[in-house]
């Protein structure tokens, strides 16, 4: 769990699957991502993981900064790399630190493969 606020009420906490799931639905909304794909990605056995599941591609962890998000990706082919990766950054900081109130210290994304846009 992560401490978002603390007031003179008592303290509001957040569940680690809570704060997975928003990052993997921020990632997911950036142009150019085709899915997310489980952490334990193993030699070409993938699949892409469907919005029930899309925590399952992100992975949360504290350190004295804020939070280390990864992310684990499949990007579209023709689409350049360094751009998508840069805006799923940019959008899992926003929605998570302007949403939610937690501060990340930074987000890791993994690119896994790249597929057809229009490949099934």
């Amino acid at each position: 769990m992560f401490k978002i606020k603390q007031t003179d009420l008592g303290e509001i906490f957040v569940d680690k699957e809570a704060v997975e799931t928003v990052a993997g639905l921020a990632a997911i909304d950036c142009y150019g991502l085709v899915g997310m794909v489980p952490q334990d990605f193993q030699s070409g056995l993938w699949s892409i993981l469907g919005l029930e599941s899309i925590r399952k591609g992100v992975s949360v962890s504290s350190s004295a900064d804020g939070l280390i998000i990864d992310v684990h990706v499949i990007v579209g082919y023709g689409i350049k790399i360094r751009e998508v990766a840069q805006n799923v950054m940019q959008k899992v900081v926003y929605v998570l630190e302007h949403d939610a109130g937690l501060s990340v210290a930074r987000v890791n994304v993994h690119v896994k493969g790249v597929k057809l846009l229009g490949e099934k």
